[in-house]
């Protein structure tokens, strides 16, 4: 009887999700089988099949998913997607991630962020630090800086990628002889103990590289599916990484792999309302900050 009950409040459940809700389920259906079929969905969901296509449409017009004869399928790997398409994607696990990380922020830090969806959402987290310096390629976080904080802003050169909303490109030794980044954010599409943190974008590695390279501290922020992603591009060395920040659902194994290199790994808990989330419970040897930090 508990099971019947069990499974009929599960399908409840799942009946009465909203149009983001429906979506979030799509990706990851497609992060898992990479593909998906338009009547599956319709009894998963309980709605019309006009409004599934309705859902898949808007995904595919978003870039996250690509439409076949009765359903959809997953995208190539060729590219990060653009970020309007990416900031939806996750959310909840990256804001997760994005409060956990805000921890290791404090007033008067100098600080770097990459153009990331996860490093927008962390810059949101750490709007009220004081005297805060932010070295960003990302124009969207250094808008949001601008107009919501009181951060000393700088922002490097380079060539405008419209679709991820950074500036990339050879930018040579901008930073160096100018003072050392106490700690780096960085997001990324995948990473491995061999490789290091990476990224499917050359010109996007290029310019995270020249960032890291400039931190003492070198953070990773990325939801779980990253785990297994596929990266093209390194940008910084597993042996550089201080920390990574991810969501609960990251594999033991994975925690367990980087922790025995001295890397500490965070695993935010995202199924909670923000008033809900537990404290972080780090993996691996602890990283003290400064004295007055």
């Amino acid at each position: 009887m508990h099971l019947v009950a069990t499974v009929a409040e599960e399908v409840e459940r799942v009946a009465s999700l909203d149009e983001f809700s429906r979506e979030q389920v799509i990706l990851s259906a497609l992060r898992t089988a990479g593909r998906v079929s338009v009547t599956e969905l319709t009894a998963r969901f309980g709605v019309s099949s006009v409004t599934v296509r309705k859902d898949l449409d808007a995904l595919e017009r978003r870039g996250l998913l690509r439409r076949v004869r009765g359903g959809a399928v997953s995208v190539g790997a060729s590219d990060e997607g653009s970020f309007e398409a990416r900031f939806t994607d996750s959310r909840d696990r990256k804001q997760a991630i994005a409060r956990a990380a805000a921890g290791a922020v404090h007033d008067g830090d100098v600080i770097a962020f990459d153009s990331s969806t996860t490093a927008y959402y962390l810059a949101q987290e750490i709007l009220d630090r004081r005297g805060l310096v932010v070295v960003t390629n990302g124009l969207r976080v250094a808008t949001l800086l601008m107009e919501q904080s009181s951060a000393r802003v700088l922002v490097l050169g380079g060539v405008l990628r419209r679709s991820a909303g950074s500036l990339v490109g050879p930018i040579g030794d901008v930073l160096s002889s100018r003072g050392r980044i106490a700690k780096g954010f960085f997001g990324l599409v995948g990473l491995s103990v061999a490789h290091g943190l990476m990224d499917v974008s050359a010109e996007e590695a290029q310019t995270k590289h020249v960032l890291a390279v400039a931190c003492d501290q070198v953070y990773g922020v990325f939801d779980s599916t990253k785990v297994t992603g596929f990266g093209l591009h390194p940008f910084a060395e597993a042996e550089r990484i201080t920390g990574l920040y991810t969501d609960d659902e990251a594999p033991p194994a994975f925690v367990s792999e980087w922790s025995g290199r001295g890397v500490e790994v965070h695993t935010a808990p995202f199924r909670h309302r923000t008033a809900d989330v537990l404290p972080l419970v780090p993996h691996g040897p602890v990283h003290h900050p400064a004295p007055g930090r």
